[in-house]
């Protein structure tokens, strides 16, 4: 009983973010990667059906988190480790490299996914700093 309604959980949390304009992606609690939506698909120039589940490392390896100078950042310091860790919404920022190439400055918001009796990972929203900058009159 408790996989199938922890199953139904991601499941609605999936579907949620499928709908979502902002670019997301799903986490397990050991932070691996479950699912990405479209928009995520877009800046990352593959769609998950390309890609599949990655852990933690894999995908930290080719997307980020990055400083500015394309160093690895330590993943235990990161709004994702933080909702993990700690079961509240965390945000920053930092870098990923996206399609485009080279390295973009984003803004990340990490939700823990929580059900009584259940932790499920954590729902993540990214954007482009770029994209978010208010335009110059």
């Amino acid at each position: 009983m408790a996989v199938q309604h922890q199953r139904l959980l991601l499941v609605q949390a999936r579907n949620l973010i499928t709908n979502l304009a902002l670019p997301a992606f799903l986490v397990d609690p050991d932070g691996r990667l479950l699912f990405f939506n479209d928009a995520a698909a877009t800046l990352l120039g593959r769609r998950f059906e390309e890609v599949g589940q990655l852990s933690q490392e894999e995908w930290a390896r080719e997307i980020g988190p990055f400083d500015q100078y394309g160093e690895p950042l330590a993943a235990d310091h990161l709004p994702l480790a933080a909702a993990l860790r700690d079961g509240h919404p965390a945000q920053g920022r930092f870098h990923v490299r996206l399609s485009e190439g080279g390295l973009h400055e984003v803004e990340v918001s990490a939700l823990p996914l929580l059900e009584p009796d259940f932790y499920e990972g954590a729902l993540v929203v990214f954007w482009r700093v770029e994209d978010a900058a208010p335009e110059k009159i």
